[in-house]
């Protein structure tokens, strides 16, 4: 732990130095020492990549809020879908953009083996994915070019999809031939296993492939890539999640802490969409996911977007309040789901839609610390029992799926968006549905306006309910 720690603070402090914060990092070269070791530059991104997905900082990391999982007290804009007053989308943009995929590229010119090449790719394209689903076009094939291009045009968002599949493909190529050990101790993540970072990016490569599977002239492309991945290997348990140990001290310990706790703010309670599908379904994962500050077993959600009494309403649950609480970019969980959903297409990915289903909900509930009985009684209830729940496989996968996804706020979102379950609230104060999409940040439009005013009309419209190519339904 103590080597871990150390190695954080190192990449905290060079990168920081290395990066500059403002948002013209986009187009220009970032000021990195020359010096700076390629692993350094990979664990910072690492880092900065699990920070900005974990945070709840509502200036950079609203998910948790579009997901319905949570809704705010005293300041109510963003989960009312105002992203504008605090520049939220700007803030994404730069955070993932300077301190993620330049630090990435960084490393990878300074990376010595196929293992090292290997795990950068994985995370570019874990990050691309994640850029393309929340904004739709982005700048990509122009992007991160410093000085040479400080306007980058933007690329079509399925043509981006299409050449992840071909990057994953490459990184898991390179992975496979390698013979090294990576980033060893720097990584933080899998300290070095490469069969860990090939389940990984094949689960990533999965991810990508159902993502696209409403998308008619994808279909095809989507079945193949995703029994590919299925053959080559997936995360098969909890033990594969891929995660970080945070640590006790800062600048070590989860965002979740510092927004939660250290801040001493009382800016969040749990929604009421979340909290009142699982009273109805007497969920066992509710102690956990959420605090007995209004007595034990009580739990009553904020109306969604409402301006909610901290006092009044149930709290977040006490595990996300610790410093050392993990982070988390892809779990089994996960996979199972999306496993449900492709058996139900008719892929060739062993089992059936309904084992696959009650796997994706016993690994959540064990991941989440939920004892044994009580998982079985909950798949017992005929209300979640996938031959008894209500709706078509779609609403069924997609609402439990939700459910899972509770501290993962951009995948709760993106389920809500792909499969169209839950129901969800219209925001009290401004009436809006939940976003499709964040808009294009500010600075863009303003400076960058020749390439921001073509993307905006390529899909339709620079607008929150404009959804991403692959929201087909």
């Amino acid at each position: 732990m103590k080597k871990y720690l150390i190695i954080l603070l190192t990449a905290a402090l060079a990168i920081s130095c290395a990066s500059d914060e403002s948002y013209d990092n986009l187009n220009n070269d970032p000021n990195n020492p020359s010096d700076v070791p390629s692993a350094t530059l990979f664990t910072g991104a690492l880092k900065n990549l699990f920070d900005q997905m974990e945070s709840t900082n509502v200036n950079t990391n609203v998910y948790r809020l579009f997901a319905q999982y949570w809704t705010e007290t005293t300041y109510i804009d963003e989960s009312n879908y105002d992203l504008n007053t605090r520049n939220i989308p700007s803030n994404h943009f730069t955070e993932m953009y300077t301190n993620v995929l330049y630090d990435l590229q960084d490393a990878k010119g300074k990376s010595d083996t196929e293992g090292q090449k290997g795990m950068i790719g994985v995370l570019e394209v874990y990050t691309w994915q994640q850029l393309v689903d929340t904004f739709g076009n982005i700048p990509y094939s122009e992007a991160l070019k410093g000085r040479e291009n400080q306007n980058p045009a933007y690329d079509d968002a399925q043509t981006i999809y299409q050449d992840l599949l071909v990057r994953i493909d490459a990184a898991i190529s390179t992975l496979n031939n390698a013979t090294d050990n990576g980033y060893g101790d720097a990584d933080l993540i899998f300290n070095g296993d490469l069969a860990q970072w090939i389940k990984f990016a094949n689960s990533v490569k999965f991810k990508i492939a159902m993502r696209i599977a409403d998308v008619p002239s994808m279909a095809t492309v989507s079945q193949t890539a995703a029994e590919n991945a299925f053959t080559a290997g997936l995360l098969a348990s909890n033990a594969d999640n891929v995660t970080l140990a945070y640590g006790a001290a800062t600048p070590n310990t989860n965002p979740l802490w510092v927004d939660l706790v250290q801040s001493g703010r009382q800016d969040f309670v749990v929604a009421n969409t979340i909290v009142d599908y699982m009273n109805t379904l007497s969920d066992p994962r509710r102690a956990i996911y959420f605090d007995d500050n209004l007595g034990a077993g009580t739990y009553v959600g904020g109306p969604y977007g409402d301006n909610n009494s901290f006092s009044s309403y149930t709290h977040i649950g006490e595990l996300m309040h610790q410093p050392t609480f993990r982070g988390v970019l892809m779990d089994y969980a996960e996979i199972e789901f999306l496993l449900a959903e492709a058996s139900e297409r008719g892929y060739a990915v062993g089992g059936t839609a309904e084992t696959h289903y009650n796997a994706g909900i016993t690994a959540s509930m064990a991941d989440w610390g939920v004892e044994s009985t009580e998982v079985t009684a909950y798949l017992l209830n005929p209300d979640v029992a996938y031959t008894t729940a209500s709706g078509t496989w779609r609403e069924k996968i997609g609402f439990q799926f939700w459910l899972a996804m509770y501290n993962r706020g951009f995948e709760g979102w993106s389920v809500y968006r792909k499969y169209d379950a839950p129901v969800m609230n219209v925001a009290a104060d401004s009436g809006l549905d939940v976003p499709k999409r964040y808009t294009y940040p500010l600075r863009e439009q303003t400076i960058n306006i020749t390439n921001y005013t073509a993307a905006a009309a390529a899909i339709g419209g620079d607008e929150l309910d404009t959804p991403i190519f692959w929201d087909v339904n």
